[in-house]
């Protein structure tokens, strides 16, 4: 038996599943991104129509306000996410440039593995006792007319999970490409 071999089998069978589980996380950031992009459109709308409905009737409502904050919360939040997948978030490039595509690699997956997931799993943890709070008392905004609060709460926590997850998947890639995958 050639161990080399043996190794690489058994390299491959470690990668699949981990790849699979890439390809998971990918798909559902991608699907989050699409929602993203329509709220984005959708802010728009409720804005434009909230401002129309103001100047041309004096009428003005609270719910309409925080309905178009809370689609931009939500855009913000879980596209974070999409555009990480995208690679399209801010780095330094000056640094990144000059390395090769090989220490490109190595520069985002200890950056990544270090920084990013670490950071976004110590902020959904620290944020979740936020919306739990407000789950708890059924939190409804203090404006006159206003939605209720402890939902978008759950955007922040949830938010920071997913672009963790976001964070796992690019490892795996990084990985996989330093090994030839």
């Amino acid at each position: 038996r050639n161990p080399a071999r043996v190794d690489d089998a058994s390299e491959e069978s470690l990668m699949r599943p981990l790849l699979a589980l890439s390809r998971f996380i990918d798909f559902l950031n991608e699907k989050l991104g699409g929602i993203c992009n329509w709220l984005v459109l959708g802010a728009c709308v409720v804005s434009a129509a909230n401002a129309m409905i103001r100047y041309a009737f004096g009428y003005s409502s609270n719910a309409w306000l925080e309905l178009q904050w809370y689609m931009f919360a939500v855009f913000v939040m879980f596209g974070a996410s999409y555009t990480f997948k995208k690679n399209e978030h801010v780095r330094v490039e000056i640094l990144y440039l000059m390395l090769s595509e090989r220490g490109q690699l190595w520069l985002d997956m200890i950056g990544t593995l270090f920084f990013l997931i670490p950071s976004c799993l110590l902020l959904a943890y620290l944020s979740w006792p936020f919306f739990m709070q407000s789950y708890v008392v059924s939190e409804i905004s203090s404006n006159a007319g206003g939605l209720v609060r402890w939902p978008i709460k759950a955007v922040v926590p949830v938010g920071f999970v997913f672009l963790a997850l976001q964070g796992v998947s690019e490892v795996i890639k990084r990985i996989a490409a330093l090994k030839g995958y």
